[in-house]
C-alpha cells in the first residue's frame, strides 16, 4: 500500500520561506511521478508542482513559478517542496500524491483525478 506523509507547514510571514517534506513508508518513488496540491480555504484543490523519479524533470503551476523548488532526494523516498517569497495568496493546506504508473505527459496536467495515493495535508499560513 502506498503511504505518503507530508510534514513541514507552519506559519511564515509574508516574504519568507517554508519546506514541505513528502515521504514514502515502506517503499520508494522509483516510477512515480509526485505531485504537490493545495487547498485554500473556500477554494478547490489546485495542483502546484510536481516531479518525475525517473528523469528528475520538474513542472509547476504558473502562480509559483521562480517561488518554489520541487526535488527529490537521492533515495527516492523523500520528495521537498522549498517554498520561497511567500505570499498570504499561498495559505492553503498542502497535499502530496503520487501518480503510478508514471505518465509524465498526465502528471504536468496537475489534475487531483489523475493521481491515486494522498498523503494527509499540512497547513501553510501566510501572514501579511
Amino acid at each position: 500500500e502506498v503511504q505518503l506523509q507530508a510534514s513541514g507547514g507552519g506559519l511564515a510571514q509574508d516574504g519568507g520561506s517554508l519546506t514541505l517534506s513528502c515521504a514514502a513508508s515502506g517503499f520508494f518513488f522509483d516510477d512515480y511521478a509526485i505531485g504537490w496540491f493545495r487547498q485554500a480555504p473556500g477554494r478547490e484543490r489546485e495542483g502546484v508542482s510536481c516531479i518525475n523519479s525517473r528523469d528528475g524533470k520538474t513542472h509547476y503551476t504558473d502562480s509559483v513559478e521562480g517561488r518554489f523548488t520541487i526535488s527529490m532526494n537521492n533515495n527516492k523516498n523523500v520528495v521537498t517542496l522549498q517554498m520561497k517569497d511567500l505570499r498570504p495568496g499561498d495559505t492553503a493546506v498542502y497535499y502530496c500524491a503520487a501518480l503510478e504508473p508514471l505518465a509524465w505527459g498526465i502528471a504536468t496536467m496537475l489534475r487531483q483525478t489523475d493521481y491515486n495515493a494522498w498523503g494527509r495535508g499540512t497547513l501553510v499560513t501566510v501572514s501579511s
